[in-house]
C-alpha cells in the first residue's frame, strides 16, 4: 500500500510561512498569471469628484501658469489700487492692501488643505506602485530560479547522455584496438 504524502512536506511548509502578497505571488506564478498591471488606473477609478477636483487644484497651483496669472493679478491689484484709483481718489484697497492680503490668505487657507490632500493621494500611489514593483520583481526572480533549475536539469540530462555516449564510444575503440591486436597476432 502506497503511504499517502503528509502535509508537512518542506515545500508547503514554506508556502504556509509565506506572507499575504507572496502568498498571491506564488498562486500567479502557479497558475501562471499575469502579476503586473497599471496600478494608477486601478486608484484613478476609485477617485471621487472631490479628490479629483483637489487633485487638479493642486496641480494647476503647482504650476508655472498659476505662477504668472497670480504675479499678474498681484501687479494689476497694485497699479490700479496705487496708481490709477489713487490719482481719481476712489481707491477701493489702499495701501497697505488690506484686502488684497484677506483674498491671499482665503486663498492660501483653502489652497494648503487641498495640497495636502494631493499628496497623500501622491504617496498612497507611490505605496501602492512600490508593493507591485515588489510583487513582479519577486515573481521575476522566482521565474529566473525556476529557469535556472531547468537549465540545470537539462545540462546534467545531457551531461549524463554525452557520458554514456562517450562509454559507448570507449567500448568501440577497445573492441576495435582488440580486433588490431588479434590482426596483428
Amino acid at each position: 500500500m502506497k503511504k499517502q504524502a503528509d502535509n508537512s512536506t518542506p515545500s508547503k511548509i514554506i508556502v504556509e510561512e509565506l506572507g499575504e502578497v507572496e502568498k498571491e505571488v506564488f498562486q500567479h506564478l502557479r497558475e501562471r498569471k499575469q502579476t503586473s498591471r497599471n496600478v494608477n488606473l486601478d486608484l484613478d477609478k476609485k477617485l471621487t469628484f472631490g479628490q479629483r477636483l483637489a487633485d487638479r487644484i493642486a496641480g494647476f497651483g503647482g504650476s508655472w501658469t498659476f505662477i504668472c496669472i497670480f504675479l499678474g493679478t498681484l501687479a494689476f491689484w497694485v497699479v490700479l489700487n496705487y496708481f490709477i484709483l489713487a490719482n481719481i481718489g476712489k481707491t477701493f484697497d489702499p495701501y497697505p492692501y488690506i484686502l488684497l492680503n484677506l483674498f491671499l490668505s482665503m486663498l492660501a487657507s483653502l489652497q494648503a488643505p487641498l495640497i495636502l490632500m494631493s499628496q497623500n493621494r501622491q504617496s498612497l500611489k507611490d505605496r501602492i506602485s512600490a508593493e507591485h514593483d515588489y510583487e513582479v520583481n519577486l515573481k521575476a526572480e522566482l521565474e529566473i530560479m525556476a529557469l535556472h533549475k531547468k537549465i540545470d536539469d537539462l545540462r546534467l540530462n545531457q551531461w549524463k547522455d554525452l557520458m554514456a555516449v562517450q562509454e559507448h564510444q570507449i567500448a568501440l575503440l577497445q573492441d576495435i584496438i582488440k580486433g588490431f591486436k588479434q590482426k596483428g597476432d
